[in-house]
């Protein structure tokens, strides 16, 4: 067996690190566009993007010059100092959202973190005793204490107990039940335009639009969650553009870096006078290698026509996921669901076997749930790699998936 394998490289592996994940049994060592290769030499079409990060596929060519420009100039100072790639990102932001003011961090937990401190520091700085925070079942929003006492699954709650109090969920599309918990206390509403972890639920018409009036009415925040469906993935640069209403905060990460670890708190004027010097930080936040890369990933999806393209080849996988499920029936599909280059399969049957098979006929894809499959390619992506890999899908499903 070769030390450079993909099973002596996972030997390894299980030997010096922390079991907390459960990778599927290949190592990627190099990519190029929308296909990857693994150690043994195997290429694969990738469908799941870094899990909706690779924006601009694998080595783009405007990535890989930012990151070597900048890498030659300077890497790290800290927020001690102004650096010029962390000041053009945030003009960028500002420019092509309601935002007035940007926060960087590392990642998209972060990012809801300093958003979550944001809301509560906005309301304790008017004498407002207002600390909690109403999110939505299903929904996820990170693994710090806070982040995952907000995140709306229990099954990540168990064995950190006690969670961050003041949390309140309500069903995922209920203005009635969120209205219900609303208080003098409540500080905040987050929640996802789509959610992404949770099933890759769109959020239902009016649903983000009645959000922001009853935030309005009841004087607390309004945060969209656009982690993983911002920088284009539902065809629009963030996905609450599509419901013709803005947020008081934002959070962005994954795709922001187009793989480059990264993640962005966006807000108004008024809102970001609540972090004062000392009040919030981070030590590689906004860094200037990750900083250059991000500037790179917007400019090549708004000024390149990526942001277009993704939009076209999204109305594309809808129609082909549509008659894929025509094909296979009700008693493999349940339904196809999602917003541009953010997709679901939802299965009668588990989904595992049909990542599995996926996988040894060379397509990487990833789950949302125990029968959901979930498709997040890069907007880069191709008609002909689409139906390429729809194919190799639709046979695993035919196969795996009992009728």
């Amino acid at each position: 067996m070769s030390p450079d394998s993909n099973e002596s490289i996972a030997r390894r592996g299980s030997d010096v690190l922390i079991g907390n994940y459960r990778p599927q049994p290949i190592t990627l060592v190099r990519g190029q566009g929308c296909r990857v290769e693994d150690a043994d030499g195997k290429h694969y079409l990738d469908l799941m993007g870094g899990i909706a990060t690779a924006v601009l596929g694998h080595c783009h060519p405007a990535l890989m010059r930012a990151l070597d420009e900048q890498a030659h100039r300077i890497w790290h100072v800290s927020n001690l100092y102004n650096t010029r790639p962390q000041i053009e990102l945030a003009e960028r932001l500002v420019r092509h959202s309601f935002a007035d003011r940007v926060f960087f961090c590392n990642s998209g937990a972060e990012a809801n973190e300093a958003a979550l401190k944001l809301a509560r520091r906005w309301h304790r700085d008017r004498d407002d005793d207002r600390f909690e925070i109403i999110a939505f079942e299903g929904g996820f929003h990170g693994r710090t204490l806070f982040t995952v006492s907000v995140t709306g699954t229990p099954a990540y709650w168990k064995g950190f107990e006690p969670l961050v109090p003041g949390i309140h969920h309500a069903p995922y599309g209920d203005l009635a039940a969120t209205e219900a918990l609303l208080s003098k206390k409540t500080a905040a509403i987050i929640v996802e335009p789509v959610q992404g972890e949770g099933g890759v639920r769109p959020a239902p018409e009016g649903f983000l639009r009645g959000l922001r009036e009853l935030a309005d009415r009841n004087g607390c925040l309004l945060i969209f969650d656009e982690i993983q469906t911002g920088m284009g993935r539902t065809g629009r640069l963030f996905a609450h553009e599509h419901h013709g209403v803005a947020p008081d905060v934002m959070t962005l990460a994954k795709a922001l870096g187009g793989g480059i670890p990264i993640g962005a708190t966006c807000t108004t004027e008024a809102v970001a006078t609540a972090l004062t010097p000392g009040t919030h930080g981070s030590t590689f936040g906004g860094n200037p290698l990750a900083a250059a890369c991000a500037c790179a990933v917007l400019d090549v999806l708004i000024e390149d026509g990526v942001l277009d393209h993704g939009r076209r080849m999204g109305e594309t996988l809808a129609a082909q996921l549509e008659a894929m499920a025509s094909r296979l029936g009700p008693d493999r599909i349940v339904e196809t669901r999602g917003a541009g280059l953010l997709r679901a399969i939802e299965l009668t049957g588990p989904v595992g076997p049909v990542v599995d098979r996926c996988r040894r006929e060379g397509v990487l894809v990833i789950t949302a749930g125990e029968k959901i499959l979930r498709l997040a390619p890069p907007l880069t992506i191709e008609q002909s790699e689409l139906s390429e890999g729809l194919s190799v899908i639709e046979k695993a499903i035919e196969q795996e998936v009992q009728a």
